[in-house]
């Protein structure tokens, strides 16, 4: 039992190492006293969302504690709050992270590119050792309070609740913020990105904070705690206080990685920082592998192989997909440039070989998550499954890093124009931009894979728990869940869940319709009524800006929240547990789909605008880009709200089935 407490303990160590970074990226100077005020101004409504979306939560956590508590006590209730507040510190830690260090990379860009991307990947390591180690301090505290995996589950629901509003709320902010800042300023009046000019510049650089770091954070720090606890549930099951402990310790493994490998991400000014950033991660992805096969050798015996080479599958999984939507939406490839060439006939064109282009994008990867779980559950069975993922997740320190350094330098470079820093300057942010766009996109895919097999392995966890309800054991064949799609309640079940994340993305994409609507109409009345914007002379109210995204986050995030937390609710308790199988099937499958479907199709239109801006096809000013712009701003909600939004919907959806499974009665 000694080796429960490495859990508790590297979980800690994380979040100490996690200080030490933030204090390191602390002491760097933030530069001119105009850079200061430019990140205290994205500082403040960065916090001021933040505090705004968990004051809106508090009702709706309250309300579900006090459910949880009633229906079965106080444990479940404790894990679920101990859940919840863990994923909003985490989003305080890595917000706070990322805006402090904004106009210090800046600064730091005046002496090297190195030392800019050393302060900017720091900031960006605060937040990945936050949702890496709060999370696995969190699961492993609660199961040494509790000593039952099927309690602490409910912290992942908490997780997951939190998750889905952070991601929602933070796409609608961005996506407003980005598509008024776009369409008014690049469009209509002609002025370069970041231009100090555009009143809703600075609720662009918040929304890349909160969108991308907290959104993201949230994301993966559930789909972490999730896994963890599915992998726990049926390793108890199959293999008792072992298969409980291995979970642990691999996440132990992966942020032991992740602290190591930290210090392997470095580059010299005419160096690249892509490669760089994926030093980090492939040393995270080897260190791991091997911790990994020394663990579960000395945990299982011969067994242990197979379960060794399913968390390879996972690693795998991490390794290819992030190749495949580098492929799909880098400007590098051909892919995106097929999108830049389109433009040249219009938006039309450009919209609808960006949607074709994002429709193909499916195939590869789903190909992937097919054979993982094929090569996991020969090798191990469920449990297999399970710690494919948890392999694919113990890496989420350095994956959450080098996708939180990205909005640094997003807003570094906008610092550097708005400050009217020299062209060198920009130059430097400018190449951490672009990789900061290539390691975003990445990040989704990751997402998006982790989502899919911490689906997979709830689903195996619910079949699991299913088997130990009295209730339902005339469902069972030879005691297992046996779902047959010829039955009835199973295929309303499966048709429910398909339509859910379709109906969610709707929500969404209309949310930030209306909030981009409400931040063009404000953009052009202060282009119209505040004497001097254009001229320079005259001062934008970014506030006012930056509060239109705010509402708007704030107000059209909770109809989708709602939906998905009650909708496997009522098909479980209405419908009954095999249609709430099939239920997890159908929103599972269309999720994921979804997901890849809209995040590279958004990847994709982002970088061929970046490509034409490159001077290729006529460059800036040019019909094309314009197409491209037009493209983009399809684009922004495809791959920072609905296509985001996916990953913690299916995921709620995974860990309430789990929780009710016990109360389900037909």
């Amino acid at each position: 039992m000694d080796l429960l407490y490495v859990a508790p303990v590297t979980g800690l160590a994380a979040l100490l190492f996690a200080g030490y970074l933030m204090a390191s990226v602390l002491r760097q100077s933030q530069g001119t006293p105009k850079m200061r005020e430019l990140s205290e101004a994205i500082f403040e409504g960065a916090m001021a969302y933040l505090n705004r979306q968990y004051k809106t939560l508090i009702p709706f956590t309250i309300v579900i504690f006090a459910i949880l508590f009633y229906v079965d006590g106080y444990k479940l209730a404790v894990s679920f709050l101990v859940g919840a507040i863990c994923s909003a510190l985490a989003g305080y830690a890595g917000m706070t992270a990322t805006t402090k260090a904004n106009a210090r990379t800046t600064e730091a860009a005046r002496d090297s590119l190195n030392k800019a991307l050393n302060v900017s990947f720091k900031a960006g390591s605060v937040m990945g050792m936050s949702v890496a180690g709060l999370s696995l301090l969190g699961v492993s505290t609660l199961y040494i309070l509790f000593q039952d995996p099927v309690v602490i589950n409910s912290f992942a629901f908490g997780a997951s609740a939190i998750a889905f509003f952070a991601r929602v709320g933070g796409g609608i902010f961005t996506k407003a913020a980005d598509v008024g800042a776009d369409l008014v300023g690049k469009v209509e009046a002609g002025i370069p990105e970041d231009d100090p000019r555009n009143p809703a510049v600075i609720a662009d650089n918040v929304g890349d904070n909160v969108g991308d770091t907290a959104g993201m954070g949230a994301d993966l720090f559930e789909s972490y705690a999730a896994t963890a606890i599915a992998a726990m549930l049926i390793g108890n099951s199959l293999f008792g206080i072992n298969g409980v402990l291995f979970p642990l310790l691999i996440g132990a493994a992966g942020i032991a990685a992740s602290i190591v490998s930290t210090f392997f991400v470095r580059t010299t000014d005419d160096g690249d920082p892509q490669k760089a950033l994926n030093m980090g991660l492939w040393g995270t992805n080897l260190i791991t592998g091997i911790l990994a096969y020394l663990l579960a050798s000395a945990l299982f015996g011969y067994k242990g192989f197979g379960i060794f080479i399913s968390i390879v599958a996972g690693l795998a999984v991490n390794i290819m997909i992030g190749m495949i939507t580098e492929y799909y939406t880098s400007h590098a490839k051909m892919p995106t440039r097929d999108i830049a060439d389109a433009s040249q006939t219009g938006p039309a064109t450009n919209i609808i070989t960006g949607i074709a282009t994002g429709l193909k994008s499916t195939a590869l990867p789903t190909l992937v998550f097919v054979l993982a779980t094929w090569v996991a559950y020969t090798m191990a069975g469920t449990y297999g499954i399970a710690m494919a993922a948890m392999g694919m997740l113990c890496t989420a320190a350095m994956v959450v890093a080098v996708d939180s350094f990205g909005p640094v330098a997003d807003n570094a470079g906008g610092i550097a124009e708005m400050a009217e820093l020299g062209p060198e300057i920009r130059k430097k942010t400018d190449k951490l931009d672009a990789v900061g766009n290539t390691t975003a996109a990445i990040a989704k895919g990751f997402a998006i894979g982790s989502a899919a097999l911490t689906a997979l392995a709830l689903f195996a966890a619910f079949a699991e728990e299913i088997t130990k309800n009295p209730s339902l054991k005339a469902l069972l064949v030879d005691g297992e869940l046996v779902v047959n799609l010829t039955e009835p309640n199973v295929i309303i079940g499966v048709f429910l869940g398909a339509a859910v994340p379709f109906l969610v993305c709707g929500i969404t994409m209309e949310a930030v319709g209306k909030a981009a609507f409400q931040m063009i109409e404000e953009v052009r009345r202060q282009f119209r009524e505040i004497p001097g914007i254009m001229e320079g002379t005259g001062r934008p109210d970014y506030a006012s800006c930056v509060d239109i995204s705010t509402k708007a986050a704030i107000k059209e995030m909770l109809i989708p929240g709602i939906c998905a937390v009650v909708s496997p609710i009522i098909v479980g308790f209405a419908l009954g547990a095999k249609a709430l199988a099939g239920f997890l099937a159908g929103i599972t499958a269309a999720g994921v789909l979804l997901a890849i479907f809209m995040a590279n199709s958004g990847g994709a239109w982002d970088n061929a605008k970046k490509y034409i801006e490159t001077g290729k096809l006529g460059g800036k000013g040019t019909e094309a880009h314009a197409a491209a712009v037009i493209g983009d701003t399809v684009g922004d909600p495809f791959k920072d709200t609905s296509g985001p939004a996916m990953n913690p919907l299916i995921k709620v959806a995974g860990t309430i089935s789990l929780l009710i499974a016990p109360m389900l009665f037909y």
